[in-house]
């Protein structure tokens, strides 16, 4: 006799459309397949084939099944020679016949029967004389009779010993070997769920292998859920409450959602929401994990937003780190504070729900904030604690590729938290550059403006840049004006070439605003460079394109000492984050090597319109230092 885990074993190992397509034409559907049905004549394809859930099902026929069921159908194998077969593709060894699984299996069919009348039990119990407290209590909750039934609502008495007088045709050994009945040394067993609201438990295809009971008298220190003990029928790790409903509604959501309890699961389904589950009390196990991810790439887990809500949140993640793949993942959604599932849908409404369900947070943004938020942050051991515990997650994960982008991503927002941008040095005063302008020709600099000029501007193989824009703006001041904060600023921070900026906007200062005429350059002052390189030093050039190159060109110039002071902090940062100081070092050099490519091909291009325009002039030649950029 197979074990049911080792067929799922089997089942798992085995990609469906690749068994289904040796002897049936395949095309690819989204996720899934679809196909002609071969169980009956067509002429569009009805045949749908999914691997991820594991089946294949024709809407036409009806015709579904999983991976063994096609070859028994399909190929018409008996079932063993089709479960051999799929061994050998697996390469897993099927198990030797073995008498005491028969053995088992028979005990479990005995444990089923015993659960159902256990079952029909309960639910008589609930609509009889006893259950009016439990049926008081699923009116508050605002349940209706079909919710009631649907669910299987039932009723346990208080009597220790009334299970073993209803079920008085099992022998007692069978109501304790299905945890229905407590035995203790040298007492007479008695019931284990007693005076509480019971729900059945049910397995992947609708059968009660367990149950679950809510306490009525809150009085009572005993626990508020109590739920049957692992049996040859219930193993808590293995499933999924409302695992049988919530399938058929998550192909056609394409979504599940786990909640902590199965009161949330109802209520969402009373809701109208019917893809949730919830596991049975306990964190998600790695086997419910990989129930949900047969089901969708990214289960919604949903929990509630208080501090056990987080708790549960961090217990889910670290479960699911090691188990990552590509394109497995899950998604977070928490509640309000002090809300639970029916709590927000009766204060807010369905809508409200659905809203938090359709954005969960990712699980990379939900570690981040979660152990950003568990401890102060106030000193820099508190900081490089954070890192430490991000880290150690990010260790967890077993995908390499996986754990490298978590690692990567994590220490991008731990470097933007830890190492935020240092305030600007205060901006200059703005210039009022409407009023107090003289009205005639300004005069000339004065001799210590004129003699920081000339030794920026005549110094120019050093700082190509800088000298072309201070020549630039000596031809066409108006530019002074337009761009009056961004220049204040750079003159603030760079002493070399701060004090001829100050002069320049000083006689601007002086200026009308409509006037064109440019400010008298100090006496003597020789060419800052070939007037070719920038059309803005050219004669000739069109006064806009002029404009418009001198603006980038004071684009460049200014955002220069911003990045070479960020890749100097960036530098200071190795010794204590080498691979966040690394990674942001080598954007910040990509940005500026971007900056001097635009300079350079803004040269060349100037450079090569220049030489077309004076290709009449046999003295006109090409500018040997066209593509050379500032140091």
């Amino acid at each position: 006799m197979l074990s049911p885990q080792w067929l799922d074993e089997l089942r798992a190992r085995i990609t469906l459309s690749s068994v289904i397509s040796r002897t049936t034409k395949l095309q690819k559907a989204g996720h899934e397949w679809k196909a002609c049905c071969p169980f009956h004549n067509e002429k569009s394809p009805s045949f749908t084939v999914s691997d991820q859930k594991g089946f294949y099902h024709c809407f036409g026929c009806g015709a579904h099944g999983d991976v063994i069921r096609w070859m028994t159908d399909q190929r018409g194998l008996s079932f063993m020679d089709a479960v051999k077969e799929l061994a050998a593709e697996a390469g897993m060894e099927v198990p030797a016949p073995d008498p005491r699984a028969a053995q088992q299996a028979e005990q479990r069919a005995t444990l089923n029967d015993v659960c159902e009348a256990a079952q029909q039990w309960f639910v008589a119990n609930l609509a009889g004389e006893r259950g009016t407290k439990a049926r008081d209590y699923l009116a508050s909750r605002g349940f209706n009779s079909r919710t009631v039934e649907r669910f299987g609502f039932g009723y346990a008495p208080v009597d220790r010993q009334a299970m073993k007088a209803a079920l008085s045709h099992f022998e007692e050994p069978l109501l304790i070997e299905s945890g229905l009945r407590i035995a203790v040394d040298d007492k007479e067993p008695y019931d284990r769920f007693r005076d509480r609201l019971m729900l059945p438990i049910q397995d992947a295809r609708g059968r009660v292998i367990g149950f679950g009971g809510r306490i009525l008298d809150s009085d009572t220190k005993a626990p508020k859920y109590l739920n049957s003990p692992d049996t040859p029928l219930f193993d808590k790790g293995r499933t999924l409450y409302n695992l049988h409903r919530a399938g058929p509604a998550s192909r056609q959501t394409n979504r599940v959602i786990v909640v902590e309890g199965y009161m949330d699961v109802i209520a969402l389904s009373a809701a109208g929401i019917e893809d949730a589950v919830a596991p049975m009390g306990t964190a998600l196990t790695e086997r419910q994990l990989g129930l949900l991810w047969r089901m969708v790439d990214t289960p919604v887990l949903c929990f509630d937003g208080d501090s056990a809500g987080q708790r549960a949140a961090m217990r889910a993640i670290s479960r699911a780190l090691p188990l990552l793949q590509p394109g497995k993942t899950l998604g977070i959604v928490h509640l309000p504070a002090g809300l639970d599932p029916d709590d927000l849908i009766k204060q807010s409404g369905v809508q409200a729900m659905e809203d938090l369900l359709v954005s969960p947070s990712t699980l990379v943004d939900t570690l981040w904030n979660a152990e950003r938020d568990a401890h102060p942050l106030n000193t820099p051991e508190d900081k490089a604690g954070l890192k430490a515990r991000l880290m150690a997650h990010v260790d967890a994960i077993e995908h390499s590729d996986i754990k490298a982008l978590y690692r990567r991503e994590l220490l991008e927002k731990f470097s933007a938290f830890a190492f935020p941008p240092r305030a600007p040095r205060p901006a200059r005063a703005k210039r009022d550059w409407k009023s107090g302008f003289a009205k005639s020709a300004p005069p000339p600099l004065s001799p210590e403006a004129a003699n920081r000029l000339r030794k920026v501007i005549e110094g120019g193989s050093r700082d190509i840049l800088a000298s072309a824009v201070l020549a630039g703006l000596l031809r066409f001041p108006d530019q002074i004006a337009a761009h009056a904060d961004e220049l204040s600023r750079f003159a603030v921070v760079d002493k070399k070439i701060g004090p001829a900026l100050d002069s320049l906007i000083e006689a601007a200062e002086m200026l009308d605003p409509s006037a064109k005429t440019p400010i008298s350059a100090p006496a003597g002052l020789s060419a800052p460079l070939d007037k070719a390189r920038f059309a803005f030093l050219r004669e000739g050039t069109d006064p806009h394109e002029a404009r418009e190159v001198l603006a980038e060109a004071i684009s460049l110039l200014v955002e220069r000492p911003a990045l070479e002071a960020a890749i100097s902090a960036a530098t200071a940062r190795f010794a204590i984050d080498p691979e966040g100081a690394f990674a942001e070092q080598k954007r910040l050099r990509e940005r500026m090597l971007e900056n001097q490519q635009r300079l350079g091909q803004m040269a060349s291009k100037r450079a090569a319109g220049a030489a077309h325009d004076n290709s009449g002039d046999p003295q006109a030649g090409g500018n040997s230092e066209a593509d050379e950029t500032t140091d």
